[in-house]
C-alpha cells in the first residue's frame, strides 16, 4: 500500500489543470500527460494544447479561448463556455450551457449538447508524428468517428441550436499552430490529406444517388490499405462519406454480405474489419477497378453494381450501430 501513496504523492494535481488563466499561449507535449485527467477553468482569450492522450478532460467557465485537445480515452465535458474554437478527439462529447462553440471533432459514440446554442461541427483534421500512437493508447479508432451526428437534449421550439462548420472551414483559421517556443517543437501539419482521421462527409447532403461500401478484413495492413484506397478515391473527385471499423461475427456476415458471405466469413475471426462508404457518379465501377488494380490478392468486400450498392451501405452501417449501440 505505501507504494500506492508513493504513486499518489508523485502526481500533482497542478500538472493536469489549466485554470484561471488569461491571454496565455499554455500547453502539454506529447508523454506529459500519459492518460491522466486533466481539468482546465475560468481561462479567458488564451490558446491551450494537450498534444497528449487523458483519460477524460472538463472544460467550465472558458470565454473566447482555442483549444485543441489529443486523444480523450473517455469523456470531453464542455460546461459554461462561449465563444471558443477546439479540435476535439474523444470517446464522448457532451456540452451543457454553452454558447457559440466551432468544434472540429472525432467522436467515437454520437455527441451530445445540452442547453447550449449557436454550436458548429466539423471534421477533426489534424497530424502530428505522435498522434497515432495516441489514438490507440486511448482506445480509439481512427475509423469511428460520428461527428456530424449531433444529438441535441434540449431542443427548442423552431430553433436550430447547432450546425455544420463550412465544408471549406480550414483548422488553423480556427485554432492556429502555436507560437509558444516549448510548442513550436510539435510538428503540426492540418493538411487535410494528411490528417491522421479520414475526413469524412458525414451527414452532409450526398453529392450523387451512387454509393459504394468496401469493406477490409484485418491483417497488418488493413489501416494502410484502407487510407491508400481513401487517397485513390478521393484523388479522383470521389467523396468520403463515413467509416467504421467494428467487430463482427459469422452470422452477422450473412446480413452484410448476402450471398458472398462465405467467401469472408473465415477473415472475421482475425479481428475488427473496416468499412469505407465512398459517394459519386461511377462510384462502384471506380472503386472496383481501383481494388482490382492496388490490391489484386487481398480479399476485401466491395459492392458488386450501383442497384445492390446502396443496400450494402444500409445493411453494413444499420449492423455497425446497432453494434456501437447508437
Amino acid at each position: 500500500p505505501s507504494y500506492f501513496f508513493l504513486f499518489l504523492l508523485q502526481i500533482d494535481p497542478k500538472d493536469y489543470t489549466f485554470s484561471g488563466l488569461k491571454d496565455e499561449t499554455v500547453g502539454r507535449l506529447p508523454g506529459k500527460v500519459a492518460g491522466q485527467q486533466f481539468v482546465i477553468q475560468d481561462c479567458e482569450n488564451c490558446k491551450i494544447y494537450i498534444f497528449d492522450h487523458s483519460a477524460t478532460i472538463t472544460v467550465d467557465d472558458c470565454v473566447n479561448c482555442q483549444i485543441f485537445l489529443g486523444p480523450i480515452k473517455g469523456s470531453v465535458f464542455f460546461r459554461d463556455c462561449k465563444d471558443c474554437k477546439c479540435v476535439v478527439a474523444c470517446q464522448q462529447f457532451r456540452t451543457r450551457d454553452c454558447r457559440k462553440l466551432e468544434v472540429f471533432l472525432c467522436c467515437a459514440t454520437q455527441p451530445i449538447i445540452e442547453s447550449s446554442t449557436g454550436m458548429k461541427f466539423g471534421c477533426f483534421q489534424y497530424y502530428y508524428p505522435e498522434l497515432a500512437l495516441q489514438f490507440k493508447d486511448a482506445g480509439l479508432s481512427i475509423f469511428n468517428n460520428t461527428w456530424s451526428n449531433i444529438h441535441d437534449f434540449t431542443p427548442g421550439s423552431g430553433e436550430n441550436n447547432w450546425g455544420l462548420l463550412p465544408e471549406t472551414a480550414v483548422v488553423q483559421d480556427y485554432v492556429p499552430l502555436p507560437r509558444s517556443e516549448e510548442l513550436k517543437t510539435v510538428r503540426i501539419s492540418t493538411d487535410a490529406t494528411k490528417s491522421i482521421i479520414p475526413i469524412t462527409r458525414g451527414q452532409r447532403q450526398k453529392s450523387s444517388d451512387e454509393s459504394c461500401l468496401a469493406v477490409f478484413f484485418a491483417g497488418d495492413y488493413t489501416t494502410a490499405n484502407a487510407r491508400k484506397l481513401i487517397d485513390e478515391m478521393t484523388s479522383k473527385g470521389f467523396q468520403l462519406v463515413q467509416t467504421k471499423e467494428v467487430i463482427m461475427k459469422a452470422e452477422d456476415a450473412h446480413r452484410v454480405f448476402q450471398q458472398s458471405a462465405s467467401e469472408f466469413t473465415s477473415l472475421l475471426e482475425k479481428g475488427p474489419v473496416v468499412a469505407l462508404e465512398f459517394n459519386g457518379d461511377g462510384a462502384v465501377e471506380q472503386c472496383r477497378s481501383t481494388i482490382n488494380e492496388v490490391f489484386s490478392g487481398t480479399k476485401i468486400f466491395v459492392s458488386e453494381s450501383k442497384a445492390s450498392a446502396s443496400q450494402d451501405v444500409d445493411n453494413f452501417y444499420n449492423f455497425a450501430d446497432m453494434q456501437m449501440g447508437m
